[in-house]
């Protein structure tokens, strides 16, 4: 019983039309180029590991960083404007297996920019200045 989400239907239509126009191979090639870049300048910032390197991937970065608690970063760039997850990612078992307590992640659509990363690269070198 009840109204149907007709509002909900109309708008998932709209979305794949907007999708399609694009074409999701290009979708798929920006957002493999957007994480082949943010990997490489995340590398350059010292003590940090990404977690899962496999070759094929989507555009999600876990990472740790050396002496710093995913949630304290999570935080310090949130107040710098900038989202990224902490936490397990509902990965516990996984986690343990590999001893790692947990992960800050960065996921990027194709609608970002490598100005983005960028910030997000400054934003981390700024928020390691004041957490080391």
């Amino acid at each position: 019983a009840g109204t149907p989400a007709i509002a909900e239907g109309i708008a998932f239509i709209e979305s794949l039309k907007y999708l399609n126009e694009i074409g999701f191979e290009t979708i798929h090639q920006r957002e493999d180029a957007l994480l082949h870049y943010a990997e490489a300048q995340l590398l350059t910032i010292p003590g940090l590991k990404i977690i899962g390197t496999a070759k094929e991937k989507s555009a999600v970065i876990s990472f740790v960083i050396e002496n710093v608690h995913p949630q304290d970063l999570g935080t310090l760039l949130d107040q710098q404007g900038i989202a990224i997850r902490t936490g397990h990612h509902c990965t516990q078992p996984l986690m343990d297996h590999y001893h790692v307590s947990s992960t800050a992640r960065a996921s990027f659509a194709f609608y970002n920019t490598q100005e983005e990363i960028d910030f997000l690269i400054e934003a981390i070198k700024k928020s390691l200045r004041f957490l080391q």
